[in-house]
């Protein structure tokens, strides 16, 4: 179980920072991909990981104690995933809000491994 955590976070983590990149293209060009052949192909590839990650997390967590790992930042970092998924395509996007979500989750996802990998 230890091993497809740490694959399905690492596979999140690059989706984290393709999230960032997809934003600052957004950003520089201010233009929008067309939502029914990028956007929404990409948001429901990145969800089917992401589901499958959650699950997976609480299924472990559940198992184990973890002092800095809790159930709520599970929940929270898949949803700002979710999100990330979808904001990344849109210029008008917030940039503080979006860069905080970001590196939020980066973060967290950077715990987890080392939390799992213990």
């Amino acid at each position: 179980m230890s091993e497809e955590i740490i694959y399905l976070t690492e596979k999140l983590l690059q989706y984290n920072r393709l999230f960032l990149e997809y934003y600052q293209r957004a950003r520089e060009t201010g233009t929008t991909e067309d939502f029914h052949e990028v956007i929404k192909p990409f948001a429901n590839e990145v969800k089917e990981v992401n589901d499958q990650w959650k699950e997976m997390m609480k299924n472990w967590l559940s198992k184990t104690s973890h002092k800095y790992i809790h159930l709520k930042q599970i929940d929270s970092t898949s949803e700002h995933i979710d999100q990330l998924a979808i904001q990344s395509f849109f210029s008008t996007t917030s940039k503080k809000r979006f860069l905080d979500a970001q590196r939020t989750v980066e973060f967290f996802l950077q715990e987890i491994l080392k939390g799992v990998k213990k």
